[in-house]
């Protein structure tokens, strides 16, 4: 399928619409971003179960500063509507498919029951 752009007006929907959302926040002048562009292309294709959203953080930057982005590339990773990862750097393609390995098989319920009973 590949990456698709992410804006203000259909990040919400996108995160909430689908079961699993990995996104990507980068800029053009960015090397690391560069690198990790064709990567993240190549999973997406591979991995068609996910949706992998891109956003331009110079096109976005309301988006950015709203997810408190300071370092590109980040990546983010969704599942059921809830944020379960956040990390800066680009991933080598190993390591990002070890992650959405591992992403499938996250029990959100089980991580907010668990963090539920930290707050207690």
């Amino acid at each position: 399928m590949g990456a698709i752009e992410l804006t203000a007006e259909n990040f919400e929907s996108t995160i909430t619409d689908n079961a699993i959302v990995l996104v990507d926040f980068w800029a053009s002048w960015c090397g690391p971003c560069q690198q990790f562009a064709p990567i993240y292309e190549a999973a997406s294709q591979a991995n068609e179960d996910i949706v992998f959203g891109s956003i331009n953080t110079e096109e976005q930057q309301q988006l950015a500063a709203a997810a408190q982005i300071t370092s590109i590339p980040t990546l983010m990773a969704f599942k059921g509507g809830e944020l379960v990862f956040r990390q800066p750097g680009a991933m080598p393609a190993d390591a990002l498919s070890q992650f959405i390995t591992a992403l499938r098989e996250l029990d959100v319920e089980a991580v907010k029951a668990a963090q539920g009973e930290q707050a207690e």
